[in-house]
């Protein structure tokens, strides 16, 4: 499966809550993100990601483990994505450790998130504010089985986001994990590693 995803800096988070809000019933969430890589950095250096999340929501608490690959859309940012609900997220973190993973990074993301259905689609918008890192972002997404159908799914995504008043010139593909990195670094008055 693909994440086919766009994410944008949004300037007016209260205008795009509301126009949300019309959609679908927004589920407030904080999520717990653990990225981990080789001692050596080369899944970072691949562009592949692995990560263990622990979603805290209004009623119950759940993790999941996350492999994303390279990127096959570098406008978009868009991978392959393999995840799965874990029982026991220390047990996955023990796990990882075993085999020689070490966490990269960590961080908390504040988020909203919107399921509903448009375009023949299941979509996912998630308003997230990361507290490291100023300003809101929206990433909309949803999951297509290959890459012939990625370009329409972006097309899709891109025609939600315009409706939620965003555009082009507000979309990003910067990820989190650097964004973190380099506001840790920048505080530490160090260079974040390349």
């Amino acid at each position: 499966m693909i994440e086919a995803e766009l994410k944008a800096r949004v300037r007016s988070p209260e205008y795009v809550m509301g126009k949300l809000d019309h959609r679908a019933e927004g589920r407030a969430e904080v999520y717990q993100d653990t990225y981990y890589d080789d001692p050596s950095g080369s899944l970072s250096a691949q562009d592949q990601e692995l990560r263990v999340r622990t979603v805290h929501g209004p009623h119950a608490t759940q993790s999941v483990l996350t492999y994303k690959g390279t990127r096959i859309d570098p406008e978009s940012g868009s991978k392959p994505e393999h995840e799965t609900r874990v029982d026991s997220p220390e047990a996955v973190h023990a796990m990882l450790r075993g085999l020689g993973y070490v966490p990269a990074i960590s961080f908390q993301k504040r988020c909203r998130n919107y399921e509903f259905r448009q375009y023949g689609r299941s979509l996912l918008a998630t308003l997230v504010q990361v507290p490291e890192i100023d300003g809101t972002f929206l990433e909309v997404e949803t999951m297509v089985p290959g890459e012939k159908e990625l370009s329409a799914a972006l097309d899709d995504i891109r025609s939600v986001m315009a409706e939620l008043g965003l555009h082009e010139a507000d979309f990003t593909t910067e990820l989190y994990t650097d964004a973190v990195a380099a506001r840790r670094a920048s505080d530490a008055g160090t260079v974040p590693p390349v």
